[in-house]
Formats: C-alpha cells, sequence, structure tokens
C-alpha cells in the first residue's frame, strides 16, 4: 500500500520572515488523507535541511517522496544537483560536491517555477505600486542566470516566457528579461530607458530577498533611471495555489505506477 508525502525543498534563507511564508503556505494546503508535507532546505535552516525533512517523513511510512523544487528556474544548477542526490536520475548534468541523500521511498521529482501563470500575477503584484502610466512603461525582470551551457539556455527560454506572461497580466507596453549571469542588466535596463524612451520598472525574479536583491542588482544599474522596491517574490498568497497545483500532478503519477 502507497503513502506519499510531500516534500518541498528550496535553498533557504537567514531571513525568518522567508522561512515563514514557505511554512504558512504549507499550512494552508489542502491535500488529500492529511497527506505528510516537511520542508527541506538546501542549505541555512539548522535542523529542517533537505535529510532532516526526508527522514521526518519516512518515519511517518512515507513510501513514495513527492518532492517540489521550490526553485524559480529549471536552469539553476541546484535543481540538477538535488534531483540527483536525491536519487531522481543517475547522473547530474555537472560537478556537485552534494552527497546523495539516504532515502529508501519511491521519488517522483517535479518542476521549478520558470513560466507559471500564478507566479506572473506574483511579479506583477509586487511591482504594480510602482506603475504609474502602464502604456509608457517596461517591467524588465532580472534573474540569477547561468553562465554554463545547457543551464543558460534553460535559464533563458523560462524568464522570456514568464516576461511575456507578465505583460498580458499587468498591461504594461513592454516587458524584458535581463540576466546577472551572464550579465546583461545594465544593458537591457538602458536600452528601454535611453534608447525606447520608456519607463523601466524592475522586477527581481528571486524568492527572497538578499545580497543579490540588495546590492547586487542595484549596483549593476548604477546611474540609470528605473523604479526598483527590490521586493521578491515572497511572500504571496498564491504559492500555495502553486504548490497544490505541482503536488497534484506528482500524486498523478504515484497513482499511474500503481500496480
Amino acid at each position: 500500500m502507497k503513502k506519499p508525502g510531500v516534500l518541498i525543498i528550496s535553498h533557504g534563507s537567514q531571513e525568518q520572515i522567508w522561512v515563514d511564508s514557505v511554512d504558512d503556505a504549507i499550512a494552508q494546503l489542502n491535500l488529500p488523507e492529511a497527506m505528510p508535507v516537511e520542508a527541506g532546505f538546501l542549505e541555512l535552516v539548522e535542523g529542517r535541511l533537505i535529510q532532516d525533512g526526508i527522514d521526518r517523513l519516512e518515519a511517518q511510512g512515507v513510501t513514495d517522496l513527492l518532492v517540489v523544487p521550490l526553485f524559480v528556474s529549471s536552469g539553476s544548477t541546484h535543481v540538477d544537483e538535488i534531483e540527483y542526490a536525491i536519487g531522481a536520475k543517475d547522473a547530474p548534468e555537472r560537478e556537485t560536491d552534494l552527497e546523495p541523500f539516504h532515502v529508501t521511498a519511491k521519488v517522483h521529482f517535479g518542476y521549478p517555477v520558470d513560466n507559471d501563470p500564478d507566479i506572473a500575477v506574483m511579479v506583477w503584484d509586487k511591482v504594480k505600486s510602482l506603475s504609474q502610466k502602464p502604456e509608457q512603461e517596461t517591467i524588465l525582470l532580472v534573474g540569477h542566470g547561468s553562465i554554463r551551457d545547457g543551464f543558460r539556455q534553460r535559464w533563458e527560454a523560462g524568464i522570456a516566457s514568464l516576461a511575456e506572461r507578465v505583460r498580458e497580466v499587468s498591461g504594461v507596453a513592454h516587458t524584458d528579461y535581463a540576466l546577472l549571469n551572464p550579465e546583461s542588466v545594465y544593458d537591457k535596463a538602458k536600452y528601454w530607458s535611453e534608447e525606447r524612451g520608456s519607463r523601466v520598472i524592475v522586477a527581481p525574479l528571486f524568492l527572497s530577498a538578499g545580497y543579490f536583491t540588495m546590492n547586487v542588482i542595484p549596483e549593476r544599474l548604477k546611474d540609470l533611471n528605473y523604479a526598483y522596491s527590490g521586493e521578491t517574490l515572497l511572500p504571496h498568497s498564491l504559492l500555495g495555489q502553486w504548490l497544490e497545483r505541482q503536488i497534484r500532478i506528482l500524486l498523478d503519477q504515484c497513482h499511474a505506477t500503481e500496480v
């Protein structure tokens, strides 16, 4: 008899409000049969790392782990190494120091945020207070990105598609994206502001506030005209909705393999 349990994996943050926002979303999930759910963090959250989450679920008799990677892009190298370390694929696409986890349950691995419609709404919600005349504005999504071949292309595909969804949701004249790696933030912001005469609103595509949103992005935009609040995707009420949908997809996959 299968007993599925949910493991939501994210990077982790030193900001307690971010950890709380994940916990709050989990507390409000509407899942069948009181399915056990744990949040596991790659680092920074003592006592709640990925192995801790696996152990707690398996101690409750979980036979099938429904793993939701709470990352903004499938181009993240962290997603690749976690998928390998948790046993969802035989080898990582690049070298990793992450040791394989001890897992007895069967693993069903999901997908990161990428271009999900709910995330587009979250992006707009976080920057719409900055909008003044949508018909004259460009929302520039800024993501971490990757310099590694294969990963970079996944980053670009996901964030480009998400930018288009944001344009549809927001009604602004234009949306575009830029990455910190490889660097395109300054050039993109300058193009829209100075060459196209658009008012640029910068939207950081990060789950939580930190060094990149508070220091790196403003530094890259130095001497340019733009609007920026630094607000990240979390906390947001739609996170729970996104998680629920991912979990139900994995649950269907789990039941489909039942003999």
